[in-house]
């Protein structure tokens, strides 16, 4: 093979798909939380032995998961062919020739690629209490933060538990009491950490913004997330779903010369604490879906915003509609109900195989149709990277 062939290869597949890309699913398993399954896969795919189960989708991903055990391409998306044959991973392919992908000028003032990374979790029991390092910690392992937004589908069952704790109690930050977090990372042997926390419920059809540094234990709604590309974590929380997780995960992305300096506490410095102990942090976090002025024959709104990290909207066309959309910049999505072609895809939710794709610059930001042929409403989440789209921000509370 020689060095030109990817690029000539991405060249290929965006000319076959009329500058869109088709996306296999790209499943990975995690070995702290059983499974939702609510994925509709047969019942023995979801349990993958010593690697874990299968709780999370990656979508539109040039991410690959940070896992303990997995395949070397596990969390990358893969771009198929016309016959659904995986040719080369969505990350190869914007490395290949990322002014074919993102637009020369975007992908000029943006070398790290896309930027951001859509998911599905479908969590059986509660995600652990954990944080995300801010950047001024993550890039002392040459990484990324990690800010993070969620959405509830409606119609769909939130599963045990559908609540999310985040950040800890005001009182802690108005008294300076940092430390009272420290013995249940010394000791890690039980859950009470979440004490001193404060549990938010899983509203279908709303969802929340999860800054890094801001603890948080995500419950079992199934979620369509949005992030930064990034993988990183601290648990926090050493018993969950019935057992006690490994400690090295409080140390995920701590230097070991940090480790032995300051054990326990230097994780602690990963914490943000006015936003943890803002006591307007449900109003100040919490995302509801903004309406979106169009002629295009649907309906939009944003459901990822307040941020120029990324950005996301859900689409609704009614059977028979047929929506023009015109967007700003190369742009993934899921169609997660109905089926219909999109920009001449047929399309369809619920089947993994037919439900994904990119759309390259080119394509999005000229006149581009989507339309229902099925007799229910086509609902579709698209997924935008950082700086491309200017949204609406969430109005600020203070004490």
């Amino acid at each position: 093979m020689t060095a030109a062939s990817p690029r000539r290869l991405v060249e290929e597949l965006l000319n076959d798909g009329g500058g869109v890309l088709r996306l296999a699913p790209a499943f990975v398993a995690r070995d702290l939380v059983p499974p939702g399954r609510r994925f509709g896969l047969p019942e023995d795919a979801y349990d993958l032995g010593e690697r874990g189960y299968v709780c999370e989708r990656w979508l539109g991903s040039t991410t690959k998961a940070d896992n303990r055990i997995g395949p070397p391409d596990e969390g990358l998306s893969h771009v198929v062919d016309s016959t659904g044959r995986p040719r080369m991973t969505l990350r190869d392919a914007v490395a290949a020739d990322p002014a074919a992908i993102m637009g020369e000028a975007y992908a000029a003032s943006h070398p790290q690629g896309l930027g951001r990374l859509a998911k599905l979790l479908d969590y059986g029991a509660r995600i652990p209490y954990h944080i995300h390092p801010p950047q001024r910690f993550a890039e002392l392992l040459g990484r990324r933060s990690k800010d993070e937004q969620y959405y509830f589908p409606a119609g769909v069952d939130a599963g045990p538990r559908p609540e999310t704790f985040f950040g800890v109690h005001p009182w802690i930050v108005r008294e300076r009491a940092y430390d009272v977090l420290l013995p249940y990372l010394v000791d890690w042997d039980s859950d009470l950490i979440l004490r001193h926390s404060r549990a938010e419920l899983q509203v279908p059809d709303e969802g929340f913004q999860v800054p890094s540094g801001v603890l948080h234990g995500p419950g079992t709604a199934l979620t369509v997330e949005l992030q930064e590309d990034s993988d990183v974590f601290a648990m926090f929380q050493a018993l969950n779903a019935g057992r006690i997780i490994s400690k090295e995960l409080l140390f995920h992305d701590v230097r070991p010369e940090d480790r032995r300096a300051h054990g326990e506490r230097f994780p602690l410095n990963f914490v943000e604490w006015e936003l943890n102990g803002d006591p307007y942090f449900y109003e100040n976090n919490h995302l509801t879906p903004q309406p979106i002025d169009t002629d295009g024959g649907g309906s939009e709104w944003w459901i990822f915003y307040n941020t120029p990290k990324f950005s996301g909207k859900k689409l609704v066309v009614p059977p028979g509609g047929r929506h023009t959309a015109t967007e700003r910049g190369v742009y993934s999505l899921l169609v997660w109900s109905g089926s219909g072609r999109y920009c001449g895809h047929d399309v369809r939710g619920g089947d993994a195989n037919r439900d994904e794709l990119l759309v390259s610059h080119a394509v999005a930001t000229a006149p581009h149709t989507i339309e229902n042929t099925g007799d229910t409403d086509l609902v579709v989440f698209t997924f935008f990277g950082p700086d491309i789209n200017e949204t609406p921000s969430i109005p600020v509370f203070a004490a």
